[in-house]
C-alpha cells in the first residue's frame, strides 16, 4: 500500500531531454512516482486516463495541441486534475492563457532542475506554484489590454515581414482594414512602430514565430 504522502507524476514534454531530466530529478526522491511519459497531446490524454497522476508536469510546446489546450482537454474530463506548465516563454500572455486553461503551476524550464520537485509537492498540497519572476511579469502588465484575434492574425503576419496588401490578401481583407488594425494594434500595446509593436507581443508571448531563429533576431535586434 502506497503512503498517503506519495505523489504519482505524469510529465508531457516533445523533448527526450527534458523528460529524462525530469526523470533523473523524480528518481532522487522516495516519495515522487513518474508513472507515464508523454511527448504528444493526445499521449497526454491517453495516459492520464489509464494512471489518474497526482500532479502532472505539462510542456506548453506540444507538435499536435499546445499544453494549453491539452491541460484545457484534462480539465474538462478531470475537474480536479492539478498541472504545472512547464515552458521556455515567460510573457505574461502565455501565463494568462495557461491559468485561464486551469493550471495550478508555472515553471520556467531554466527553473526545473532547482524548482520542480518544490513545485510539485507545493501544488500536490493544494496550493498554487508560481515563482517571483512569474509574478514580475504578470505585476508589469496589470491591468492588461488584449488584442483580438483579428489584430492577432494581423500581427503575426506583420512578424513574418508582410505589408498591408500581402496582409490583406492573406486575410481576404483590403489593405485599408490592416492600417486599421495596425493602428489599434500600436496603441493598445503603446507601440512606437510595427517592428516595436511586433517585439513587444513576442515577448508578451501574444504571438508566437514557428521559426526561433527568426524571433530570436527580432528580439535582439
Amino acid at each position: 500500500m502506497e503512503p498517503e504522502n506519495h505523489i504519482r507524476i505524469l510529465s508531457v514534454d516533445d523533448h527526450d531531454l527534458v523528460r529524462k531530466g525530469i526523470a533523473a530529478i523524480l528518481a532522487t526522491e522516495p516519495d515522487l512516482e513518474l508513472v507515464g511519459e508523454a511527448n504528444t497531446a493526445e499521449e497526454a490524454l491517453r495516459l492520464y486516463r489509464v494512471h489518474r497522476p497526482d500532479v502532472t508536469l505539462m510542456d506548453l510546446r506540444l507538435p499536435d495541441k499546445s499544453g494549453i489546450e491539452t491541460t484545457r482537454m484534462i480539465q474538462e474530463e478531470f475537474p480536479g486534475a492539478k498541472i504545472i506548465a512547464l515552458t521556455s516563454y515567460d510573457g505574461d500572455q502565455d501565463i494568462y492563457r495557461a491559468l485561464e486553461a486551469g493550471v495550478r503551476g508555472y515553471l520556467l524550464k531554466e527553473m526545473v532542475h532547482t524548482e520542480v520537485i518544490r513545485a510539485i509537492r507545493t501544488v500536490h498540497s493544494g496550493k498554487r506554484f508560481i515563482p517571483l519572476e512569474v509574478t514580475q511579469q504578470l505585476h508589469g502588465f496589470f491591468p492588461e489590454v488584449a488584442l483580438t484575434p483579428r489584430e492577432i492574425e494581423v500581427l503575426s503576419l506583420v512578424a513574418r515581414g508582410l505589408g498591408n496588401r500581402e496582409v490583406g490578401d492573406k486575410l481576404g481583407t483590403a489593405p485599408g482594414t490592416v492600417k486599421a488594425h495596425m493602428q489599434s494594434i500600436l496603441s493598445k500595446l503603446d507601440a512606437k512602430d510595427r517592428t516595436h509593436a511586433v517585439t513587444l507581443a513576442l515577448r508578451r508571448g501574444i504571438i508566437h514565430l514557428h521559426s526561433p531563429d527568426m524571433a530570436s533576431s527580432i528580439l535582439n535586434g
